[in-house]
């Protein structure tokens, strides 16, 4: 009979061999040409969307520069989500302040904030009660958590589903705001002051530079299309990532490999899914290791997919669209007080693994 200690041995071993295999070929050094580009593709494209703005004038067709601004953001966030991950530089002080700067000042969000969460995605996801992603909130991913609500809010929960790409149209806007109360509560943030003043600079002056150029009306009408564009290419971007895959119960424990790679859903598509979705899209890869720039992702993905397959841990992919409908079914399910045990797999693999 196989006592604990050497199965934790062996499930600690299964993951330090793929990270060997890993390592062997390169895919964990720093890429500096490749985000070099990506900079310089998003700078050039910042000047541009600026020129459009200020040389268009008051004209409806201005709502076309408000989305490409949109996605121009989202575009930073990934590469501010990379920098987070210590992806970009050898040096984690340097790293971190390039994160800092593209998340605060470019889009509009608080590092610190990030940080904090993402981390504790990271450690566990889709584990009830550890991973802020699935904490009870707008949408609800229990069925215990869906029991407690009543009346319109359950009739709302109950659709939930069909509500989330709807809902994502304000996820710029809660994302901006989850960014000011934390510089403005959080007094133990890292930072804080620059935090604060660089956010300032960002969700006061752009909006001021562009109700000056194009006037109150149409300004509005701007930064509304430009928010609901973030918000959505952002939601459906990190949404796939999880949403859908089974939930690990509060009292279970996984070995490292089998709790990142049962979590995760990768996206099928080439290089323009993994520049549409900034790496996002091979979540599994990204969750086994963080620090492996996104532009490595791709290369890892069939050494990764075949050690799953050694090791007998299911690797799921699916694809863009498929994987949005998994994820509106599943919302649908959990709103609705479906009792199937979607934690159930993650008991049968800690029983047998």
């Amino acid at each position: 009979m196989t006592t604990l200690p050497t199965q934790a041995h062996r499930q600690v071993n299964a993951y330090t061999e793929l990270m060997s295999r890993v390592r062997q070929v390169g895919l964990l050094e720093r890429s500096p040409r490749t985000y070099a580009r990506r900079v310089a593709l998003l700078g050039t494209g910042f000047a541009l969307a600026l020129v459009a703005l200020l040389a268009l004038g008051q004209t409806w067709w201005q709502l076309l520069v408000a989305a490409a601004f949109g996605v121009l953001f989202t575009q930073t966030a990934f590469l501010a989500h990379d920098g987070a991950h210590r992806q970009i530089f050898a040096s984690g002080p340097k790293n971190e302040w390039a994160s800092r700067l593209l998340g605060n000042l470019v889009v509009g969000l608080s590092y610190g904030w990030w940080m904090r969460k993402h981390t504790r995605h990271h450690a566990n996801p889709n584990k009830v009660d550890a991973d802020e992603d699935i904490r009870p909130s707008v949408l609800l991913f229990t069925t215990e958590d869906v029991e407690r609500r009543k009346g319109l809010k359950r009739w709302l929960t109950a659709r939930q589903g069909w509500l989330f790409f709807p809902l994502l149209t304000l996820e710029g806007v809660n994302l901006h705001l989850g960014a000011v109360l934390t510089v403005v509560k959080d007094r133990d943030l890292k930072h804080r002051r620059t935090e604060a003043a660089l956010l300032a600079v960002r969700l006061i002056g752009w909006p001021v530079l562009v109700c000056s150029v194009l006037g109150l009306g149409l300004g509005a009408a701007f930064l509304g299309v430009q928010l609901a564009v973030f918000g959505v290419y952002m939601g459906a971007s990190f949404a796939p990532n999880h949403k859908g895959m089974p939930l690990v119960p509060r009292d279970t424990r996984i070995d490292f490999l089998s709790r990142q790679v049962l979590t995760s859903r990768n996206i099928r598509g080439g290089r323009w899914v993994d520049l549409l979705m900034g790496g996002l899209n091979l979540q599994i890869e990204h969750h086994l290791f963080p620090s492996m720039p996104s532009s490595s992702l791709r290369r890892a993905q069939p050494l990764v997919r075949a050690y799953c397959a050694e090791q007998g841990v299911p690797y799921t992919e699916a694809g863009l669209l498929e994987s949005y409908a998994i994820v509106v079914r599943y919302l649908n399910r959990v709103g609705l007080g479906d009792r199937d045990p979607f934690a159930c797999p993650f008991v049968v693999a800690n029983r047998t693994g």
